[in-house]
């Protein structure tokens, strides 16, 4: 057997795994941590159950498996086995299985007490898939409570090893090991800004294959071997791949991928048989755990894909990003592995340290239904309590409580319901398992499991927004993924029959149907003529690509989206009829009463709606509107209005006499009292100012009302006995309007308590001729001035010299004279 850097630290470990039951195990790329631990394991005195190896991939657990079995002198199925979810290799003899981390919760979920199980290895634990932590946070439960003797070793190239043996326990040993020592190259390329992604990629891998050919190019690591390239997801790699076929028409270039058929995975992993130098064009699946042979050349976009939760929107989008600093440096690492390398990076030397350190955890970013779902089953109401390194953000919690309450896994009350046990026993996330559980009530389980399929396996029947056409071009297809496929449908649509206990024969589900059942929010009707934009169920807005076959439909339900909650692109669907709606889901549709606010007539509309949830089916005026529930409207309209709506000189006349009922604060928060009698049997705001008057005088006492006409009068008599309303509101307040001549006789001036009145003099006419606070100031001032442009003007009327000692009065001259005598 190859001896490898992991050997010098076994020791170490077996010995930690002894003695404490827990170890967390620091290895580079390449020291062998993924094929020499478990099987050391074997032999150990207190192993005499099966080892379960996690690994965060379908590709890199299958290699994993097949790497040790042959170092055993075995095939994959015997000693070593390897359990992923469409395509297995494990029997009665199987004590090393390799499994993907999803398949591990469903069985610890299943199997708390993980019988027959000595040792659980979490690799590559620095990803911090939501499955990964999740298991391991089960898995420490497990240990704690039922399995003292259950040994967990946390295993990676790139973590923090303190705080996950923080997480295992106190004294948890970090055992590290220094790794394969081979020269490692960087050369940094830039980035082209004005460059597509597959055209920077497919020249910066031009460069690399011509610089380190057999004798060509700069001296360094690398010359002559094979050449793999980092880019972010399946199309810029058939984009990339296009490229390269007329450059480089002799050589080898494959895809490595999930959508990958396993014998073309096995071909990209291992040197060619012919002896050609390849390219290896791979997402971020080959990052950690696989070690492709004859690699020593990397080419690295500086790009990864990763999956986020929008909770706005209810789905899960695919979000380019810069890859953290600890995902390059293990890119880099694989031209390392087996000799001198070089890894050539498309970005600057200088921005790298600009780059996040590590990726975000996904439990802060994914779609949390499930964890919460496993969670319940397992018996963890608040998912808190479970050991974490980050725990689940409170938030993303209750959404995702409310999702699957709505799908019936929760009751009322938050617990885990009848059919929400049923959903968690299937291996899918709970929207996807309720699909596949109301195939099997409805005599359609096998159809609603290969719709569920699609919708996972990315590619599988070609590409397209319509499922419909994907599913049969998926039935026709006769490859080994594709028939993979169909045998893992069925076998989920077995398990979800076995779990109904009245199901029906086979009835005539609609596939659109089948997919409604488990996102019910993401039904959704047609907006426009086009088919571009469209309304959900749940409230949010959604686009399609108008030359979509399904944008011709009326409705349809999304099972896809790409983009953000305002827009998000939908990339997978299935056709609805609205009889589909009525016949299916009678319980979903409501009659609504439903009353709004008209900005527009400023008024309260009452409409009796038919709606799924936020998809108006049928709407009409409502007769008989919830009166209170019209005067709550109105009240709140008013209350966010009330220095409009009121009378403003009502309010400037308690403001100035300091009455503290009628300010607006007072007036808004007392509204129930006095505004709510106001607006009864209305459904507008149109209340005749005197009636708005008394209700505002009515707060008040006998005491009050004498306080506040006497410290705002709304009058001022004049000497003539004119009669003149008094200004609050404006910023000369108080004033009054009045007539010189009604103020002859009038020695002091007036006062409103101990603030001057403003008069505003007018003429005969009523026009303005001077604003005064000192009226005897002005009668012995300016009046002379007046009275001469006066007389000339209105030379009927009295300008005498000394009007305050003039008899007050409006008359003319000559009236005034004949009244006197």
């Amino acid at each position: 057997m190859q001896d490898l850097p992991i050997h010098a630290v076994l020791p170490d470990l077996l010995a930690a795994m002894r003695a404490g039951g827990a170890a967390v195990l620091v290895a580079p790329p390449g020291a062998g941590k993924t094929t020499a631990v478990a099987p050391a394991l074997l032999d150990q005195a207190w192993c005499d159950g099966q080892i379960i190896l996690l690994s965060p991939r379908r590709v890199a657990a299958r290699a994993a498996a097949e790497r040790m079995a042959a170092l055993l002198g075995e095939k994959a199925g015997e000693t070593v086995g390897y359990l992923t979810r469409l395509d297995s290799r494990t029997s009665a003899r199987t004590r090393i299985l390799v499994m993907t981390e999803a398949i591990f919760v469903n069985r610890i979920v299943e199997d708390p007490e993980l019988a027959g199980v000595s040792a659980v290895l979490f690799d590559e634990a620095h990803e911090r898939h939501l499955d990964s932590d999740l298991g391991l946070a089960l898995a420490l439960e497990s240990r704690g409570v039922l399995r003292e003797d259950l040994r967990i070793c946390v295993m990676s190239a790139t973590i923090d090893g303190a705080r996950f043996a923080g997480l295992l326990g106190a004294g948890t040993p970090v055992v590290e090991s220094e790794g394969q020592a081979f020269p490692l190259e960087i050369r940094w390329l830039g980035s082209s800004p004005d460059k597509r992604i597959e055209d920077a990629m497919a020249a910066a891998i031009m460069t690399a294959w011509r610089e380190t050919a057999s004798g060509g190019g700069p001296a360094g690591g690398g010359e002559g071997g094979d050449l793999l390239a980092f880019l972010p997801g399946v199309g810029e790699i058939e984009r990339v791949r296009e490229r390269l076929a007329t450059r480089l028409p002799d050589t080898p270039v494959l895809p490595l991928h999930g959508q990958v058929e396993p014998a073309a995975q096995r071909a990209a992993i291992r040197r060619d048989p012919q002896g050609r130098r390849r390219i290896v064009l791979a997402t971020a699946i080959a990052e950690t755990s696989l070690t492709l042979d004859g690699v020593s050349v990397v080419v690295d976009s500086g790009l990864a894909r990763h999956a986020e939760f929008d909770k706005a929107a209810g789905t899960t989008h695919l979000v380019t990003r810069r890859a953290s600093q600890a995902s390059a440096g293990q890119r880099a690492g694989r031209a390392a592995r087996q000799g001198p390398g070089v890894a050539y990076r498309l970005w600057e030397e200088a921005a790298h340290a600009g780059r996040p350190q590590f990726d975000v955890p996904e439990i802060a970013s994914a779609d949390l239904a499930p964890l919460v779902l496993a969670l319940a089953r397992w018996g963890t109401a608040d998912p808190g309590s479970l050991p974490w390194l980050d725990p689940p953000p409170p938030a993303a919690v209750a959404s995702a409580r409310e999702r699957l309450a709505r799908i019936g896994a929760f009751d009322e009350a938050g617990r885990i319901t009848e059919r929400g046990e049923a959903l968690a026993a299937l291996p899918l996330d709970p929207a996807h398992a309720a699909m596949v559980l109301f195939g099997a009530e409805h005599g359609a389980a096998r159809e609603a499991a290969r719709v569920a399929l699609l919708l996972q396996e990315r590619g599988l029947g070609g590409r397209g927004e319509d499922l419909a056409a994907r599913l049969q071009r998926w039935g026709g297809d006769r490859s080994p993924r594709a028939e993979a496929s169909r045998k893992l449908a069925g076998r989920w649509a077995v398990l979800a029959e076995r779990l109904v206990t009245s199901g029906e024969g086979a009835r005539d589900v609609p596939p659109g149907v089948l997919l409604a059942a488990g996102m019910p929010n993401n039904v959704a009707r047609r907006r426009d003529p086009s088919g571009e934009h469209w309304l959900s169920a749940g409230g949010r807005g959604f686009v399609l690509d108008p030359a979509s076959s399904l944008a011709r439909s009326e409705w349809i339900a999304i099972g896809d989206a790409q983009g953000h909650a305002k827009g998000a692109r939908i990339t997978a669907g299935l056709a609805l009829e609205e009889a589909d709606i009525e016949r299916w889901f009678p319980e979903r549709i409501a009659r609504r009463q439903v009353l709004r606010w008209n900005d527009g007539e400023q008024r309260v509309e009452a409409r009796l709606e038919r709606r799924l949830d936020a998809i108006v089916l049928a709407s009409g005026p409502d007769p008989a509107p919830d009166d209170e529930a019209v005067v709550d409207i109105l009240v709140e309209k008013a209350v966010g209005r009330l220095g409009a709506w009121l009378p403003a000189d009502m309010l400037a006349r308690a403001r100035f006499a300091g009455v503290e009922a009628l300010s607006p604060a007072a007036l808004a928060a007392n509204a129930d009292l006095w505004l709510r009698p106001l607006l009864a049997g209305r459904r507008d705001l149109a209340v005749p100012r005197g009636r708005v008057a008394e209700a505002l005088l009515g707060l008040l006492d006998w005491d009050s009302r004498q306080a506040l006409d006497r410290a705002a009068p709304r009058e001022f008599v004049s000497p003539a006995g004119t009669r003149h309303a008094i200004d609050y509101t404006g910023d000369d307040a108080p004033s009054v309007e009045v007539r010189v001549q009604a103020l002859f006789g009038l020695e002091r001036h007036p006062m409103v308590g101990r603030t001057p009145l403003l008069l505003k003099l007018t003429s005969p006419a009523g026009r303005p001729i001077q604003a005064t606070r000192d009226l005897p100031g002005f009668w012995r001032g300016s009046w002379a001035d007046v009275k001469k442009e006066m007389k000339g003007r209105y030379p009927k009327h009295r300008w005498p010299d000394e009007p305050w000692a003039e008899k007050p009065s409006l008359k003319t001259r000559n009236a005034f004279s004949r009244g006197d005598s």
